[in-house]
Formats: structure tokens, sequence, C-alpha cells
């Protein structure tokens, strides 16, 4: 399925990018960004839609091949997260298709595409803890438990992992080739820990995304013929998410998605910091801007970002 969704992803990606072009669907860089990021002006975005369709066309052809052999069970399993990234991809769609294609620099408003994730978000949680009874129990890494919480205090829990994964994979989206590397890597963590708890729609949703990331990614690594946008990050950011919370693992994602959260800290850190000395903490954020711009060629920040990632899902495989 990987290598099916991964040769798909490929050819999507000569279909679609053309198509991107024709539409003049380009990049809009930061004039008080990276002066290196310039040149990018007009690539192709909101590329996300190559593995959007990609996970649709491969979970939809495994759902029906499931099905006729008799796995009718594993195969409605695999809906619930499809819907939820999809969801989030399609919020990221709409903002992305305003301001590139419509002109309109502002996009989606963000108090409305806060309320749409917020919708997404809750209906998945309430469809894990009352349609598939997912119990709420969190597991917490290093001292192997499980922790038992009230559905009251679980639901919000969950909700905010979701939107703050899928703000910090956004974030993470700002070199070429980083957010799709990255995201790879955590997703394969995630499915390595589907198989051995024997969780298959995991592994199987999660090798299904893989496949379609990598394939993106041939269009993705430096120089970039193509970014992700909105459309991707928001909706890598939901797979993600959605995927932990099923392996009532979502702690976990502090120590395999370090690298998103500290690109999110980063900002935080430098907006409190500029607002109470009025100087910057980093020379830019999120972090990968501040190595930029100390230096950093995009393809170093990739490899050792991506690098950190990987070394990272070894020590979480290593604490559950």
């Amino acid at each position: 399925m990987l290598l099916i969704s991964f040769i798909i992803s490929i050819i999507l990606g000569l279909i679609i990018i053309p198509i991107l072009k024709k539409l003049k669907v380009g990049q809009i860089e930061r004039d008080d960004g990276p002066q290196s990021h310039l040149k990018k002006q007009g690539t192709p975005t909101m590329g996300g839609i190559i593995i959007i369709i990609t996970m649709i066309l491969v979970v939809t052809g495994t759902y029906i091949y499931l099905s006729i052999n008799g796995e009718k069970e594993l195969a409605n399993k695999l809906l619930p997260i499809l819907v939820l990234t999809i969801g989030f991809g399609l919020i990221g769609f709409i903002d992305d298709f305003k301001k590139l294609v419509l002109k309109n620099t502002e996009g989606l408003k963000p108090s409305y595409k806060m309320i749409g994730l917020l919708i997404i978000s809750v209906a998945y949680v309430i469809y894990l803890v009352y349609g598939l009874k997912i119990e709420t129990q969190t597991y917490i890494p290093i001292i192997k438990t499980y922790i038992d919480m009230p559905i009251y205090l679980y639901i919000p829990f969950a909700i905010i992992v979701i939107l703050g994964t899928t703000n910090a994979i956004n974030l993470t989206d700002g070199i070429d080739g980083l957010s799709s590397s990255v995201c790879a890597i955590i997703i394969t963590c995630l499915a390595v820990i589907g198989i051995t708890l024997q969780i298959y729609e995991v592994s199987i949703f999660a090798s299904i995304v893989i496949g379609a990331i990598l394939g993106f990614l041939m269009f993705n690594i430096h120089p970039a013929k193509v970014f992700m946008g909105d459309t991707g990050s928001l909706m890598l950011g939901g797979v993600i998410s959605g995927l932990a919370l099923y392996l009532e693992m979502p702690l976990l994602l502090i120590v395999i998605a370090l690298v998103p959260v500290l690109e999110t800290l980063s900002v935080i850190i430098q907006v409190a910091y500029f607002k109470k000395t009025g100087k910057r903490f980093f020379k830019m954020a999120p972090l990968h801007h501040h190595f930029e711009l100390s230096g950093w060629k995009e393809n170093k920040v990739v490899i050792v970002f991506s690098i950190a990632t990987l070394l990272l899902c070894i020590i979480g495989l290593k604490i559950i």
C-alpha cells in the first residue's frame, strides 16, 4: 500500500503541478523573511492536494479490498481518521484558495479557521469516545503506564492535542522539504507502534500517508517545484494527532514531534520577548528561519531537523 500510494502520488504530482502553474497559484513570500526565499516567489503551492487525493484513492481502494476479503470491521476503522484529515485539509484548501486563486491576501479569517478546526476536532474526539468506544486512558511514556482521565477532562485535552499539533506542523512548513520529511518520520514511528500493538488500522492508514508524502517529497525537496501550503500542513497535523490519540499515546508527541514543538515554542518566545523588551530573542521565528539567518543552507536545516526527529522517534519507541 505504501508503494502504491508512492507511485500514485508521483503520477498526481506530474499532473497537478502543471495545472497549478497554469492557474498561477504561486507562493507569496514575505518581504521581511530570509532574502534567499524571495526567489521562490511564484512557486506553485496548494500541493497538499496531491497527498490528499492520493490518500482518498488508496484508502478507498483498501476499504473495498478489505471489505471483499471479510475484513469489514477493520475497513470501517479507516474512515474516521480519513474524515478528520480530509476535513483539516479542506480548511487549509479554502484558506489557500482565497489567498492564491481569489487573491484575497487575508485568506480565511483566523476566527473562521479556528472554528472549522474546532468543529472537526470535537467531532473526531466524540466519535473516538462514543463511536469506537476507545477508552479515555492515556499512556505515560518512561514510566510505561496508563492513566484514566475523566471524560470531562479527556475531551478538551484531546481537542487541544489536535489543534496544537496542526498548528505546530503548520509552523514547521517553511523550508523546502522540511515539513514533509519530519512528518514522514513521525508518521513512520506511529506506524511501527501500530504494528507492535497490532492496531492494524493505524499501521495501514499511516503506510498510505507515508507513501503519499514520499511521492510529494520528490517534488518538494530543494529546490522545490511545489509547496504543500496550509492544505497539506493542516492535513498532516490532523494525521499525526489523530493517530496518536487513536493509539492512546498523545503525550508521546512531546518526544517524537519535538521539532514541531520547538518551532511553536520559538514563535511564542519571540512574540512574548518582543512585547516585553522590543527586541527579538531569535533572529527570526519559527526556529528554522533562525538557523537560516545564522548561515545554514536550507538542505542543512532539513537534514539536521530530520535526523533529530529520527533519533527522537527511536527514543520514543524505546520509552513506550
